[in-house]
């Protein structure tokens, strides 16, 4: 008579002689077809299927010690079912019980890993302008050359700063160039004057492989030009197209002949007339590229207002904003503004101070209406982390004010059953648990077992 064997760890009742669902080695036992058997009728093969043994009809099933497997009027089916039902019966009792240990596990937890998959994006890029000149202003209403700035490299260039004291930073540089060198004094060797190196160096910079000279949009090429060449710090990435402003005074360059109009001469006109110069960003129908990046036409207008006359305005220079300069045509200043720029060979005739006496007069006249606006633009690359916290998490707290006497227990009887906490920083940890980062928030959020919480934190670079 065959026998079974129960396994207490499995719900299955595990006969001695099985078959298998396979037909290519399906085995019968030893029997006879068309007989009665303890149960049955005797069925050739088997009468119950499954993805684990199959039970054969044939003979009566039997515990150990000779006790029937099933009872009478019970069909193997029936027995069947009640396995399953109590399977899941303990089924359920196990995920209970991990559901248990999960929440008293994460009642106690101090950290919890980021699912790269779904709390974290990474390279997120966002365009930030914020006010070019120092401690992100906006505005600057009054200026100074630097005392420590040697005479030799006044020649090329003056270091403008925001103040006179120790403490002062330069927010940009003024300087003067000339294609042929004229303008400036070199010891008798046009080659080798200032005002040249100063050209060739932001035709280099600024102008295509091939071009020699500045052209602008009147079409006019210039051989003097002067140029505006803000502090790498101050600008960031670059300087905000559309978002800058420069004044400039008339100074008293038709008074005096051109070979003497330097130094103390250079004066603003006294008659308080000052122009206000923009880009035309706003207008462009399509964006002119060069290998120094975009360039924009330098006009009279304001931030507020616009392009001034915008059918025809006048244009006096170019922008360069992703290199932070801005390229003024000497021409078109001399015949607006005065200049008068000295072209003289071999003559030291100090044009870039000009240009700073005529953005420091028009501040002089007003301060407020006539101050140099700027704003820099920057790109930020962040890390977005999703902080999840569930119900069943960090209700509990470690700090001291959380229990009282000497045996811990909570200062608040209701902590036991309903503890409330308050999350006020994220600590960000690398898997050694070393603190990388630190995120405040703005305002403590209560945390309890009736509540969650999902907290962005951003980490620019």
């Amino acid at each position: 008579m065959a026998t079974s064997r129960f396994n207490p760890r499995s719900t299955q009742v595990v006969p001695s002689r099985m078959v298998t669902t396979d037909p290519t080695t399906m085995s019968r036992p030893n029997v006879t077809p068309g007989t009665t058997g303890p149960i049955g009728p005797v069925v050739q093969g088997p009468v119950v299927r499954g993805s684990g043994p199959i039970f054969m009809a044939d003979e009566p099933l039997t515990l150990a010690g000779g006790r029937p497997a099933v009872l009478p009027g019970v069909s193997v089916a029936q027995l069947q079912d009640e396995i399953q039902t109590r399977a899941q019966a303990i089924a359920r009792d196990i995920v209970a019980q991990q559901s248990l240990q999960t929440t008293i596990a994460a009642s106690g937890r101090i950290f919890t890993r980021f699912d790269v998959g779904t709390d974290v994006i990474n390279n997120q890029k966002t365009l930030v302008t914020t006010g070019l000149f120092s401690g992100n202003a906006a505005t600057l209403s009054v200026m100074y050359t630097g005392s420590l700035q040697t005479s030799a490299s006044k020649q090329y260039y003056y270091e403008v700063y925001n103040g006179n004291s120790a403490t002062s930073e330069a927010q940009f540089s003024v300087a003067f160039g000339h294609r042929l060198g004229s303008g400036s004094s070199a010891g008798g060797t046009l080659n080798d004057s200032p005002s040249r190196a100063v050209y060739s160096q932001y035709k280099l910079l600024l102008l295509n492989p091939g071009d020699t000279s500045f052209t602008f949009a009147s079409g006019e090429s210039s051989n003097e030009i002067y140029a505006i060449n803000f502090n790498r710090a101050r600008i960031k990435d670059k300087l905000d197209p559309g978002n800058w402003q420069l004044s400039l005074c008339e100074l008293t360059g038709s008074k005096y002949a051109n070979n003497v109009f330097t130094g103390s001469n250079v004066v603003p006109s006294g008659s308080n007339r000052v122009i206000s110069l923009i880009d035309d960003s706003g207008q462009s129908q399509q964006t002119n590229l060069t290998s120094a990046g975009r360039v924009y036409n330098v006009v009279s207008g304001s931030i507020g207002g616009g392009v001034f006359n915008a059918s025809a305005p006048r244009y006096y220079g170019l922008v360069y904003p992703d290199m932070g300069i801005v390229i003024l045509n000497g021409n078109a200043l001399d015949a607006s503004m005065s200049f008068n720029t000295v072209t003289g060979s071999n003559i030291a005739g100090d044009n870039a101070w000009k240009l700073y006496t005529s953005i420091s007069g028009a501040m002089s006249i007003n301060s407020s209406a006539n101050a140099f606006q700027a704003r820099n633009e920057e790109a930020i690359t962040s890390t977005h982390y999703f902080v999840r916290v569930k119900n069943g998490e960090y209700n509990f707290s470690n700090n001291p004010s959380f229990v009282t006497g000497s045996v811990g227990e909570f200062v608040q009887p209701t902590f036991i059953t309903d503890p409330k906490t308050y999350i006020t920083t994220i600590g960000m940890y690398n898997d050694r648990q070393e603190l990388l980062a630190v995120a405040k928030l703005s305002q403590p959020v209560q945390k309890s077992f009736s509540n969650e919480a999902l907290i962005k934190v951003k980490l620019d670079f």
